[in-house]
């Protein structure tokens, strides 16, 4: 190996406290040997992994769009990376310092236009989160914002369908004058179909900044739940928060990041009864250090939602979840302690070779610090991550706080835009990533529950190695990603099985969907194959059932085979279609939900069936 590929692949992994932590141990004696040939091991992988990114926000029609008019001004703001026109396109919008408006980039099919959404942008003052949201069920998206001024309410503005706007704040119970609001987030904490919204503050000044959960009634207006829900009621200094189910019982719970040491982040377990209980010490999960965000992802793909808090020069945390209702802060060991001045980060499988990568933006802005401004980590698999070199981010030295992920030109790869403070635009990082791993985009349409699905798991089968997804609204540092979801397949040619697991306990499943597209999966309703066909011809009954089903109007099936499929996406059995009604034979089955999977040549469907 060259002197060269050598030294780089040494100098990346004393950053990531690999080699540190070998050379103060006996162990690295005796495994010097094995050490080197790991290095070398570790350069090609590094090598061959082809992430770039290429920063072109001139290009894309985004100069003019820094936030604040001082160079570090309050912490910075929020970006939403959310395709709001609902075009298939995602949008950009910018939130706002005071005196300026917030910022609205409609994507117009790869470059940016800002634009002005009447009954927004009638009023010049400072937002923190800026975030879109379907609040009440009706097929278009709403805005909501947060501000951290004295005089500044939360806002939420109703879409009347065109993009023209209500500010509807007070008749929906939602002003509340003189919370200085930070982060917000949504989730449906009692499973109604109506997705209601956790409101952070982080306020020295006072003992009365508690942070709020309001419930969405369902009629256009909200509740201040937070001491019926058990919330405690004192000032944490909250910068954000997040939903996530981290115990799979199908309850949205509540992760909050707290600033300073003497304010321990919160995870709320959801009692499923309308009231929550702060578990963090129990969990492993109780962190004490200057938290900024929190992000959600499944970085080791075992089904079990992960957590990435951004914290200040004492380290990053990553909490591994255990499956057991604890966590383990893995970044002291895994590469991701970063120990910079970091504000926000996104999980995003950027090459998509199926493992979750990931990017924290930090505020630091002097190359001379010796600390990185930002940092991209890729995942090289059993757990760990490195800092690949000459991927594009290499001269990011400006101040950033928020960031978020979509997707520009509709490529399917990730892109990050980056809210960055004066004298800096926003950044968008094209992702120009070259390779011929291949791709699918998945959009989630609620019917029996939110609108938007938000608190779906979704899980992609691909010959029983499986990637999950967890849908949220409001992330990261006062973030919104893409409503899409993204799935890197690798060179795999075909998913076996997606499954959507939604919060009303519906479970929708997809066999054989197209890659390299967009998929939209609307909850409840049958998912179509290769070609479409008609569903009401085909009858599946009784369902459930304890011993056998009959399966009729299978004639464009003859010749082909079905295969009973569990929710993991093992194939249970298989057997050949001879005529165009079938009796099954289920009794060997497990108690449980099953896909009876139909092919034949170019048709394929799927039925699902319940053995009792």
């Amino acid at each position: 190996m060259p002197l060269h590929a050598f030294a780089k692949a040494y100098t990346s992994y004393l950053y990531n406290d690999y080699i540190y932590s070998m050379i103060h141990s006996l162990q690295a004696v005796r495994n010097l040997k094995i050490l080197f040939c790991f290095l070398c091991v570790f350069t090609s992988v590094v090598s061959e992994a082809q992430v770039f990114f290429n920063e072109k926000s001139q290009e894309l029609g985004l100069s003019t769009s820094s936030w604040g008019q001082d160079a570090n001004e309050t912490y910075g703001g929020g970006i939403s990376f959310f395709d709001f026109d609902d075009d298939g396109w995602d949008d950009l919008t910018v939130s706002s310092a005071e005196g300026l408006p917030v910022r609205f980039y409609k994507n117009n099919n790869g470059t940016f236009e800002l634009i002005n959404l009447p009954g927004i942008n009638d009023e010049l003052f400072q937002t923190k989160s800026v975030q879109w949201v379907d609040f009440d069920n009706d097929g278009d998206y709403d805005f909501f914002s947060t501000s951290n001024q004295p005089t500044g309410d939360t806002r939420l503005y109703e879409n009347q369908g065109d993009l023209t706007f209500i500010d509807i704040t007070v008749t929906a119970g939602l002003s509340n004058s003189g919370h200085q609001s930070f982060g917000a987030s949504w989730g449906d904490y009692n499973n109604d179909s109506f997705l209601d919204v956790f409101v952070v503050s982080r306020f020295f000044d006072s003992d009365t900044q508690f942070n709020i959960l309001y419930k969405n009634n369902g009629d256009g207006t909200f509740t201040d739940v937070s001491v019926e829900a058990q919330l405690l009621q004192e000032n944490t200094l909250s910068f954000c928060s997040a939903w996530i189910d981290y115990d799979k019982d199908g309850w949205q719970d509540i992760y909050v990041s707290n600033d300073k040491i003497q304010n321990k982040n919160i995870l709320y377990h959801n009692n499923q009864d309308g009231t929550f209980t702060n578990v963090a010490e129990a969990a492993g999960a109780d962190l004490a250090i200057d938290a900024m965000s929190t992000t959600i992802g499944d970085y080791n793909r075992d089904g079990w939602l992960d957590i990435y808090v951004a914290n200040s020069q004492q380290g990053n945390a990553f909490l591994r979840n255990n499956g057991d209702g604890t966590f383990t802060d893995v970044a002291p060991n895994n590469g991701t302690l970063l120990q910079s001045f970091a504000w926000s980060s996104v999980f995003l499988d950027a090459d998509l070779d199926t493992d979750l990568d990931l990017y924290v933006s930090t505020s630091i802005s002097n190359p001379d610090s010796g600390l990185l401004s930002a940092a991209y980590y890729n995942n090289i698999g059993n757990g760990l991550y490195t800092i690949p070199d000459d991927i594009g981010f290499e001269d990011d030295i400006s101040i950033s706080y928020s960031n978020a992920i979509g997707d520009v030109n509709n490529d399917g790869k990730y892109d990050i835009a980056v809210l960055n403070c004066l004298p800096d635009p926003v950044f968008l990082w094209e992702n120009e990533t070259e390779n011929n791993n291949n791709w699918i985009k998945i959009k989630l349409e609620g019917t029996e529950s939110n609108r938007q699905g938000i608190g779906s798991l979704i899980e992609l089968s691909i010959n029983d190695e499986k990637q999950y997804n967890y849908t949220l609204c409001g992330e990261g540092y006062l973030g919104q990603n893409s409503s899409y979801e993204f799935f890197g397949i690798g060179d795999a040619t075909v998913i076996d099985l997606i499954t959507v697991y939604w919060p009303s306990g519906q479970i929708d499943v997809v066999t054989l969907p197209q890659i390299n597209t967009t998929l939209t999966v609307i909850e409840g309703e049958p998912q179509l194959g290769l070609e479409e066909i008609d569903q009401e011809k085909i009858g599946l009954y009784p369902n459930p059932s304890h011993s056998e089903i009959q399966i009729s109007g299978l004639q464009n099936y003859i010749n082909g085979s079905l295969e009973i499929v569990d929710l993991s996406g093992k194939v249970v059995q298989t057997v050949p279609i001879e005529n165009s009604d079938m009796t099954l034979d289920i009794s060997d089955l497990s108690t449980g939900v099953y896909i009876a999977r139909l092919g034949a040549q170019t048709v394929s469907t799927h039925l699902k069936f319940v053995k009792m």
